[in-house]
């Protein structure tokens, strides 16, 4: 991961060689140059060297002869010895334009040594005059020397003048070179930083629109930002956080929606225990009475209406039970049979009942007073209204998964509004049931018990075709947790 602490360096980095580049470019040139004009101006000393040597040479040969000791003699030989050293060091100062010159001034520097000699020889053999004319021979030659050097001189300026030239004309176009340099290199870091900045503050900014975003509680919008520093690294950590706040939201929404259901479903069950309270006077006292009633009817003997009162005793007493506890369906089908007994005996052969129960299938659980009040909708609307009476079947069909109840009557049927109307749980008025608990009451419960809205299904006929069928699709798995 590039930090940014890295980024930064890296600039100051790049900035750094472009100035040191720079630097060494200019360093470089300046240097070459300056060598240039310092071999130019050791070939004037050297040449200017040459004439100071063999004037002084001069000198103090005209000591020497005017004093002959050994001081002037040392100092003349000492002389001699520096016009032979700027002889040699003039030597490397040959080119094709002073060729010829050159080696005209090198055979002078040659004389102003022979001519000095024979002058010192003349003097120590005592011929003065020959000493004086070979002085004076010296003295002409040393003034030629002069004259050459200055020849030399001027060689050298009209040689090098073009290089002068040239010098100063590669200066102006190194002026111009260093302005377009310069604008260009300030163009690339222009753009260099540009870029660096971008790369710092686009990642800045989407998640500055992302904080925006989450200010404004859009939690399901994720954070994407393409970098590879501590920014990205924040904006991983920040993505992390909202969706953590977002499934904390969606846990606060679930545990909101729970408790709301829980509590419709508490008020669900004060209204059908209200309601069973209000269709029933004392129920206990009656229980008690219908227990008396029935003990009395067996002991006179009386035995089949002994057995429809202790089946409305039972159906009283398991109407008792609070609504909020779940029941196992053979709880629920031994208080359907109590209540079809009572039916059977009101009705007697205009109400006929078949079963079929699968017995493995009785332990499931499943909400109190769910069966009867459906069977007590089919009795009030398929059999009740009908002259000849009518049939319903029950049957409890064990599946793979689920357990499946049907109720079915051969009533008129149901309109395709009532059907609606009880799916959608409205409100429909359950006059004439024993329990005070309506169709959509049951519907209601079904689904808050199980959790899923796919619980129960209705199919009616229309027209000429009759008939309802009331399906209920229970899970095994509610019966075992």
């Amino acid at each position: 991961m590039n930090s940014i602490q890295k980024k930064i360096w890296t600039l100051a980095a790049v900035v750094l060689f472009i100035m040191m580049a720079i630097w060494g470019a200019l360093t470089y040139y300046n240097q070459k140059t300056q060598n240039q004009y310092n071999d130019i101006l050791q070939r004037y000393l050297r040449m200017n060297e040459v004439t100071s040597a063999s004037q002084q040479t001069i000198t103090d040969l005209n000591n020497y002869l005017l004093a002959p000791n050994a001081a002037n003699l040392a100092q003349l030989n000492e002389s001699k010895e520096n016009i032979r050293k700027a002889r040699l060091e003039v030597i490397g100062l040959r080119n094709a334009e002073n060729d010829f010159a050159l080696t005209n001034y090198m055979n002078l520097i040659d004389s102003l040594v022979e001519t000095t000699d024979r002058s010192l020889m003349f003097q120590s053999e005592k011929e003065t005059e020959d000493s004086a004319k070979a002085f004076s021979e010296a003295t002409r030659i040393s003034k030629y020397i002069s004259d050459m050097t200055l020849t030399l001189l001027d060689t050298e300026l009209k040689t090098y003048d073009r290089f002068y030239r040239s010098i100063i004309e590669q200066s102006a176009e190194l002026k111009k070179l260093g302005i377009w340099l310069l604008l260009l290199i300030m163009l690339l870091l222009l753009l260099f930083t540009y870029w660096f900045s971008l790369s710092i503050t686009r990642p800045v900014l989407k998640l500055t629109q992302a904080a925006k975003e989450l200010s404004r509680g859009r939690f399901d919008l994720q954070i994407e930002v393409e970098s590879n520093d501590e920014i990205s690294f924040l904006a991983k950590m920040f993505d992390r956080m909202r969706i953590n706040i977002n499934n904390l939201i969606s846990e606060i929404q679930q545990k909101a929606q729970l408790e709301n259901e829980l509590q419709q479903n508490k008020l669900l069950l004060q209204e059908s225990q209200l309601r069973s309270l209000q269709s029933q006077i004392n129920p206990h006292f009656l229980f008690n009475t219908l227990n008396t009633l029935s003990k009395k009817a067996y002991l006179e003997g009386s035995e089949e209406t002994s057995d429809l009162l202790a089946s409305v005793a039972g159906l009283l007493r398991y109407n008792l039970k609070r609504l909020d506890r779940s029941v196992t369906l053979y709880d629920e089908v031994k208080v359907l049979r109590q209540y079809i007994e009572i039916q059977k005996a009101r009705f007697t052969e205009r109400l006929q009942f078949h079963t079929e129960i699968d017995e493995s299938c009785l332990h499931i659980q499943i909400p109190g007073l769910t069966l009867q009040p459906i069977i007590e909708n089919a009795v009030i609307h398929a059999v009740e209204p009908e002259e000849n009476g009518g049939t319903i079947w029950f049957r409890i069909i064990n599946g793979d998964e689920r357990v499946t109840i049907e109720i079915e009557d051969d009533g008129p049927g149901m309109t395709e509004l009532k059907i609606k109307q009880i799916l959608e749980e409205h409100l429909i008025e359950t006059e004439g049931h024993s329990t005070g608990i309506g169709f959509s009451n049951v519907v209601r419960r079904l689904r808050l018990f199980y959790g899923y809205e796919d619980v129960i299904g209705i199919e009616s006929g229309s027209g000429s075709e009759r008939g309802t069928k009331v399906m209920l699709k229970i899970p095994k798995t509610r019966g075992n947790e």
